[in-house]
């Protein structure tokens, strides 16, 4: 992902034009970008999507960017079991193209209603995680809505900014070796 500011565009595009070819950060022409957040679909949360969430969260550079460790196979399996009994949760399961990309789920915890998702690495920096999280804020009325996001995560940060979420706290967490990282408690609403 590029940082710093753009670079300027080739003196022989005409204004408004679209390189493929120079680093846009993202910028999509609006029939593309209009057709991708179209592809992004929200269902039910079947058995065997299971088996993807899981190995979408066996993937290293992404536990690491979530601060979220991997579970093994039957503590995983187990803990969506257990959730998903929980009538006061609710998940989705992201699908992009025809296929299963990730999921979103929101869940009761500390007397907060929380969001989160999982993306897998494939489907990153497309603009798919902020289309779903928008179409699933539609389903979940309940606000103040909050999301917790570790500070080497500024993508997911990005995405909760595009979906309305503001900074409500920073804060520390501590990882597997003991160290203390910064996060920030994202709340969306009163």
């Amino acid at each position: 992902m590029l940082v710093g500011s753009a670079i300027s565009a080739s003196s022989s595009l005409r204004s408004g034009e679209f390189d493929p070819a120079l680093p846009h950060f993202n910028v999509r022409p609006r029939k593309l970008l209009s057709k991708m957040k179209s592809e992004v679909t929200l269902r039910q949360v079947e058995e065997e999507d299971l088996a993807v969430f899981f190995e979408q969260q066996l993937d290293p550079e992404a536990t690491e960017m979530a601060a979220f460790p991997s579970r093994e196979r039957d503590a995983f399996m187990a803990h969506w079991q257990k959730s998903m009994k929980d009538q006061s949760n609710l998940f989705k399961t992201i699908i992009f193209q025809g296929k299963v990309a990730g999921n979103v789920v929101s869940w009761e915890q500390d007397d907060e209603r929380r969001v989160g998702y999982w993306l897998g690495k494939e489907y990153w920096n497309r603009g798919i995680a902020s289309s779903a999280l928008s179409q699933f804020l539609k389903h979940v009325r309940v606000r103040p809505l909050f999301a917790l996001v570790a500070e080497r995560n500024p993508a997911s940060m990005r995405v909760l900014e595009k979906c309305g979420f503001t900074i409500a706290e920073e804060g520390t967490f501590s990882v597997a070796d003991g160290k203390e990282e910064k996060e920030y408690v994202m709340r969306l609403g009163a």
